[in-house]
This record gives structure tokens, C-alpha cells and sequence, in this order.
């Protein structure tokens, strides 16, 4: 039997209530797979971990998670914590220092839900955005001086390297190789950013000469931000440097349904180091404690997890169960329009999943005799 390590960050507002759910579904596909074991060790980093100690984890946080396989983290933040310190201290030192530099990010309407946007089918929305995860916008290079005082001053530099924009836009091209799509579209804002975005286009256009099977547009943020609303079936794969894929992926979930929908990877994929796997909203503290919180999307990051370690198949089962709770509409959480708890909800994906887990097994069984 194969073990995989995985370390588990539940940490702040509804990410403990959703990891709770997640973990039931990473039990039931553990007991009833049977080719595999997690050895799991769960870590209390968060915003009540800061305030007691002044950080957000432990000086030797990052040498503690480096030797795990895979790291599976819930939502960060809290009112009585800068958002800046919260992210900064936990969220990107992991993303940064385990070289975590492809963030996927599916966009697709799941079955059994429909779209804000009008007349827009299933097929329409099922595309999915490549932001490059280290460097770019978020480079943490830049500084305020004379703070408060009229000649304050902030500078906040983006940096673009070759070999970081490089790796991001093949990997890109890889994936929509490996996935038989035809366009990539890559997000550029070089009318105005003369220097970094310029660079960026002119790197997705080397790299394109290798893959001439595949169409590649450029497309300014703000014309794509647009398409996205009007046009999304115009798309298969998007690559995006850090802040403008951020910014994508939420209007992304939100012509899917909501924040409560959209699972991602952090993912280093040389497996040099720990990937992780995370829903992209916050910590929603609005909410938090009421156990009304969609727990799809922390579920479905678990799917995301098993697809990396190499069992697609159960990527596939996770995701056939939360659409066949959703086509059922009899569980749904508020954001959903429904009166379910997390609770509810989780447990009705966990029924489905035992159920397609179990006539799986039953295939395997009876084609082996």
C-alpha cells in the first residue's frame, strides 16, 4: 500500500467547517480505494496563532512542511489581523518557497447549477486559467517612506523574469497539448505596461512557435476581463501573470456561481517540493461559525489533490458527486439558494461519492472473474 503525507492547515473563519468535510471525503475514497493511505498531521497556523505568538507560524514552519507530499489548506484571514500580514506570513512563503509557481484554477459550470450570465451553457464555461504564482505583481519588492507626512511615498515594483515567465507559458502550452484544446490566450496589459507586459508578449509568442497546433491571442485585461462575461466560450486554457490571473479566477467564479464553487492547485510540478490544494475564497468571517458555508469548493480541491498524486480517477468520482448533488437540488447551502447546512451539503457529496465508489468496485469485481 502507497502513503502519502499530507499536511493540513484548516485555518481561519469557515476553513476549519469546510476542511471537515473535505477530510470525510479523503477518508471515505482512503477506507474504500484501498491502494493508498494518508499520513496526515494537521497544523493550527492562523490569525489566533498570530496573535498569541506574532506570527503566523512557527520560525521552522517551512522546513516542518517541505518533506510533506502534499499540503491541503483551507482559508486565511480575520478581522483583528491585517489581510497583508495574514497572506504575506503564510499563504505566499509557501507558494514562494516550494516553488509553487503554477496556480490552476478550473472555470466551469458545474451540472444541475445555471449562470448569471444568460444563455450560457455548460459548454460554454468549462475552461481553465494558468496564473503564474511567484513572482510578477506580488514580488514583495518596493517600500513606503516618510509614512504619514505629505511627501509620503509608496513604490510597489512587479517583477518579471525570463525563467519564471518561461516556465508558466510552457507549462500552459503543455497542458493544452496534453488536454487536445486548440487556443491559449494568454493576458497582457502591454498598451500601458510597457516594459513588464511587453516582455511577457513576447515570450508567450517564442514559446508559440513550438506549439503550432495550438491558437494563441493575446488579450488586454481589461478586453478580456469583458469576454469572460460576454464571450467565454471564446476560451480553453489562459495563462495570466499573479495579480491579473487573481483577479480572472474570481470573475471566473463568479459567471460559475460563486466563491464557494472554485477549487485550485498551488503546484510545483516537479514535485521537488509539496503542492497545495485550496478553495479560492477567504475566510468569509461574515458567516464563519454558522456551519452555512459551501463546502464544494474545499471538496473539490481535494479532487484536484488526488488528479496530482496520480489518481485521476477519483478527481473524476469527487466531481461527479458534487454535480449529482447539485442536479438533485434537494442539499443546497444558502449561496446556492437552498437551507442546508455544510454540513448537509458535504454529507450528501459523501452519500454520492460511496455510491459511485461502491459500483466501481463492483466493476472491478466483476471483471476479474
Amino acid at each position: 500500500m502507497k502513503h502519502h503525507s499530507l499536511a493540513v492547515i484548516p485555518g481561519d473563519g469557515i476553513g476549519p467547517e469546510i476542511m471537515n468535510e473535505a477530510m470525510k471525503v479523503l477518508q471515505l475514497i482512503e477506507e474504500m480505494h484501498g491502494g493508498f493511505k494518508f499520513d496526515i498531521q494537521s497544523f493550527n497556523w492562523n490569525c489566533e496563532y498570530y496573535l498569541k505568538h506574532g506570527k503566523m507560524m512557527p520560525d521552522n514552519g517551512m522546513e516542518i512542511l517541505k518533506d510533506f507530499d502534499v499540503i491541503l489548506f483551507g482559508a486565511v484571514g480575520e478581522p483583528r489581523v491585517p489581510d497583508h500580514i495574514s497572506v504575506w506570513e503564510l499563504i505566499l512563503p509557501i507558494r514562494k518557497t516550494f516553488e509553487q509557481y503554477v496556480n490552476m484554477r478550473p472555470i466551469k459550470l458545474l451540472k444541475g447549477l445555471e449562470s448569471p450570465l444568460r444563455h450560457k451553457s455548460h459548454d460554454d464555461l468549462d475552461f481553465v486559467v494558468i496564473r503564474e504564482n511567484t513572482e510578477g505583481e506580488y514580488s514583495n519588492m518596493g517600500g513606503r517612506l516618510h509614512q504619514n507626512t505629505p511627501y509620503e511615498i509608496a513604490v510597489q515594483n512587479n517583477v518579471f523574469t525570463r525563467y519564471g515567465t518561461e516556465r508558466i507559458v510552457k507549462y500552459a502550452y503543455e497542458y493544452a497539448s496534453c488536454h487536445n484544446v486548440k487556443r491559449l490566450t494568454a493576458a497582457t496589459k502591454s498598451n500601458a505596461m510597457n516594459h513588464s507586459m511587453t516582455f511577457w508578449d513576447d515570450i508567450v509568442k517564442e514559446i508559440s512557435q513550438q506549439y503550432n497546433t495550438i491558437e494563441t491571442n493575446l488579450y488586454h485585461i481589461d478586453a478580456l476581463a469583458a469576454y469572460f462575461v460576454s464571450n467565454p466560450e471564446k476560451f480553453d486554457v489562459v495563462v495570466a501573470s499573479n495579480l491579473f490571473g487573481d483577479i480572472l479566477t474570481d470573475l471566473g467564479a463568479a459567471i460559475v456561481g460563486g466563491l464557494g464553487l472554485a477549487p485550485s492547485g498551488n503546484i510545483n510540478p516537479e514535485q521537488k517540493y509539496p503542492s497545495m490544494f485550496e478553495p479560492i475564497h477567504g475566510s468569509a468571517p461574515d458567516i464563519a461559525g454558522k456551519g452555512i458555508a459551501n463546502p464544494i469548493a474545499q471538496i473539490w480541491s481535494v479532487g484536484m489533490m488526488m488528479d496530482h498524486l496520480g489518481y485521476s480517477e477519483l478527481n473524476h468520482l469527487i466531481l461527479e458527486s458534487i454535480e449529482n448533488v447539485l442536479v438533485d437540488g434537494k442539499v443546497r447551502t444558502p449561496d446556492l439558494g437552498g437551507t442546508a447546512t455544510t454540513s448537509d451539503m458535504g454529507d450528501a457529496i459523501l452519500e454520492r461519492l460511496r455510491t459511485l465508489l461502491e459500483s466501481e468496485r463492483e466493476q472491478v469485481h466483476n471483471g476479474s472473474q
